[in-house]
């Protein structure tokens, strides 16, 4: 039992940090935290679009979040790193921000959810979804999922490439909720096999006449050669001989 009480308590502290970096990190577009320990301390990745926001005039505002680390979430020694997001069309916290960030601005929800999912899809995503839920049209609370591509909910593969989150944003007429799931083109499927041809190898009468007539040419070649260099060595032998 302690086992399992530990490591709940890891993923809520993991939880925690990831919400606090959300709220912290929004202007320099985040886009996910992984935290792995290492014999030194506690290593931290942040996946951003703008590194230049986390770091800092020399790395001030980075020092700022490991301390506050260290002396909130109790991290020992951590040690963090900025890495940028390549395309952030594949990024689903980003995805997420972006369509929070529409529906503030006013725009409506089918709108957003459908330029988003676009976007993805033409960053070549293998699948996408997106559900927006809250009181969408009437006082009623209710969700809307955009779904398009090749998208498995179960399996190895859903649990190891699939690539989720969600985020909430308050409106008018509540809180809404934008969860987002993605298959980037890199996921690898047991289902999926591909099948290589091999080039048939060509039979004689495929074969063209002119190939054909060198082949047997080159044939005829090989004993007269054969024949000149034992012709060569006799003579060379009885050289030695005379000597």
């Amino acid at each position: 039992m302690a086992v399992v009480k530990h490591f709940v308590t890891e993923s809520i502290k993991k939880t925690e940090i990831d919400e606090f970096l959300q709220k912290k990190l929004e202007r320099a577009g985040y886009g996910g935290v992984t935290i792995s320990k290492t014999p030194l301390g506690t290593h931290v990745v942040i996946y951003v679009m703008r590194p230049g926001l986390v770091i800092g005039r020399g790395g001030e505002t980075i020092r700022e979040l490991a301390a506050i680390l260290e002396e909130k979430f109790k991290i020992s020694n951590p040690q963090i790193s900025v890495s940028e997001i390549e395309i952030p069309e594949l990024n689903a916290y980003v995805v997420a921000s972006r369509v929070a960030s529409a529906l503030q601005r006013g725009v409506h929800f089918r709108r957003a959810g459908f330029w988003a999912l676009n976007q993805v899809m033409d960053a070549g995503a293998l699948g996408a979804e997106i559900i927006i839920s809250g009181k969408l049209r009437t006082e009623r609370a209710r969700f809307e999922k955009f779904r398009i591509g090749y998208l498995p909910k179960t399996g190895d593969a859903a649990l190891k490439y699939m690539r989720k989150a969600e985020v909430h944003v308050q409106l008018k007429p509540g809180i809404f909720g934008v969860r987002v799931r993605i298959m980037p083109p890199d996921a690898k499927f047991p289902d999926k096999i591909q099948i290589v041809e091999e080039a048939p190898t060509p039979t004689e009468e495929e074969i063209p006449e002119e190939t054909m007539e060198v082949a047997a040419e080159e044939k005829q070649q090989e004993p007269l050669e054969a024949a000149e260099e034992e012709n060569k060595e006799e003579a060379s032998e009885e050289k030695e001989e005379t000597t």
